[in-house]
């Protein structure tokens, strides 16, 4: 009974991801707020990242429910302008996202390792931001709608050129809008 739940748990996230996925790529909502109800999906989910990655469906999962994290702490660290503690918890904030974004990047190695390096492109991606150049690369899992990662860890970058699945060079991101609209 309860493998029925949580299955049905995930097919609710994805179509919900799905969803939300459609309506931004449709201009019914912001990238704020596809982050935002992104966040409130993983909030209200009785699933729980998961330890071992032993299907596609739990490394998205644990991809997004940390990436969903990081990004909360991030707007909280922004947002915080007029807070009479703005610099001690702003670096809490921005920790925490820290935090979060090195778990995704475990997450989305561990996918990566369970899918045994076939059917993944890695490249760094033309951004606006220039915080970001040459910094955020963009990890596609050719085999799968909808997998599409970011990332600008040095360790997972080496572990993807050690595979032979990066190609070097400045590429177009497969979803070159969504990654440079601020939020």
């Amino acid at each position: 009974m309860i493998g029925c739940r949580r299955q049905n748990a995930f097919e609710k996230f994805f179509k919900n991801r799905s969803f939300l996925i459609q309506m931004y790529e449709n201009n019914s909502i912001s990238k704020r707020e596809f982050l935002e109800m992104n966040y409130e999906a993983i909030k209200n989910s009785p699933i729980k990242p998961f330890i071992k990655i032993d299907s596609f469906e739990k490394g998205l999962y644990n991809y997004q429910y940390y990436n969903s994290q990081a990004k909360y702490f991030r707007t909280l660290a922004k947002e915080l302008r007029y807070s009479k503690n703005y610099k001690r918890d702003k670096n809490k904030y921005l920790n925490k996202c820290d935090h979060f974004y090195h778990l995704k990047d475990i997450s989305t190695m561990k996918l990566i390792k369970f899918l045994s390096f076939k059917g993944v492109e890695a490249y760094f991606v033309e951004t606006k931001s220039n915080s970001l150049k040459g910094k955020l690369y963009e990890i596609v899992l050719t085999d799968y709608e909808e997998a599409i990662f970011h990332s600008k860890s040095e360790w997972l970058l080496e572990e993807l050129r050690d595979a032979g699945v990066f190609l070097e060079g400045k590429h177009r991101s497969v979803i070159a809008d969504y990654i440079n609209e601020f939020y």
